[in-house]
């Protein structure tokens, strides 16, 4: 876990419990092959050292193929989805919907897609406010199941949200354009749509969202209580500074006592100077972007 992992999961976390909710724990393991060994463990490690105990048993995607396979039939026997024979290499930008209406002569299926054509789907973000996504212009046609057999993240998060009886889900602002895509999916299988809260994502002075690719500092050896203090200050929560002295139960109470959803930034990142996490320092408004 790196700080802006941990943004998502307080802003999780905070949102359930002062609710007196559930906060329940899932592993995005779908894809085998780039799974690293020990992550998952690593994970959990850092979230109990955190204070943030989740309910229930976890969830891990790579044992639930069957179901995912199920929603996928589903799709197929009402006509929402085709056979593609597109790589990416055939195409530049959004899929043009190439094999839609069938595969042309001498081409073998590799994936299968998602129809969207006049698909417009708007939502209500707790966070970011109104959204609206024209599905054909914004991402086309998606795939659903990949060409190596495995099941696409939108396809498994809706059907694991519903069969888990999901009524939140609160995440980060990157995220916020796929959300459309699964409210679609969600809509064609007949399920329910959570409610959405997409928090604002830490970036760097290049833009970037903090996260392993952007090299962003781990968090396995900070003190726990500065820590989730930063991430409180990040998520506007204004942390009182007799805090810094508290015990890590102590602080937990008070941000669950004063969890406020209308006092996150309405925007969708907000840069965070390198070096300023490992220090725990906020960042000054004038920092803060679009």
């Amino acid at each position: 876990m790196h700080f802006g992992s941990v943004i998502a999961a307080v802003g999780s976390f905070l949102q359930a419990r002062h609710q007196q909710g559930e906060w329940l724990v899932r592993m995005d393991d779908l894809d085998g092959p780039r799974t690293v060994p020990g992550a998952s463990d690593a994970i959990l490690a850092d979230l109990e050292r955190l204070g943030l105990h989740w309910d229930g048993e976890i969830c891990y995607q790579h044992i639930r193929h069957d179901h995912y396979r199920v929603g996928l039939e589903i799709l197929r026997a009402a006509g929402w989805t085709f056979p593609c024979a597109c790589s990416r290499k055939d195409y530049q930008g959004i899929y043009p919907g190439t094999c839609r209406n069938g595969l042309a002569p001498g081409k073998r299926a590799r994936t299968r897609r998602m129809r969207v054509a006049d698909v417009c789907i708007e939502l209500n973000d707790t966070v970011q406010g109104e959204c609206r996504q024209p599905l054909n212009e914004s991402v086309g046609d998606f795939v659903i199941r990949r060409a190596d057999g495995i099941f696409a993240y939108h396809l498994a998060v809706v059907t694991d949200d519903a069969d888990f009886a999901i009524t939140e889900i609160v995440r980060g602002a990157d995220l916020l354009d796929s959300t459309p895509r699964q409210i679609h999916l969600q809509r064609c299988l007949g399920l329910p749509t959570p409610a959405y809260a997409h928090l604002p994502v830490a970036v760097n002075g290049s833009g970037q969202k903090l996260s392993k690719q952007t090299f962003a500092e781990p968090v396995a050896d900070k003190r726990a209580v500065p820590l989730i203090i930063a991430a409180l200050d990040f998520l506007g929560q204004q942390p009182h500074s007799r805090l810094h002295d508290a015990s890590l139960d102590e602080l937990w109470s008070w941000a669950i006592g004063h969890w406020r959803m209308d006092r996150v930034p309405r925007q969708r990142a907000i840069h965070w100077p390198t070096g300023k996490a490992a220090r725990f320092v906020p960042p000054k408004s004038d920092k803060m972007i679009d």
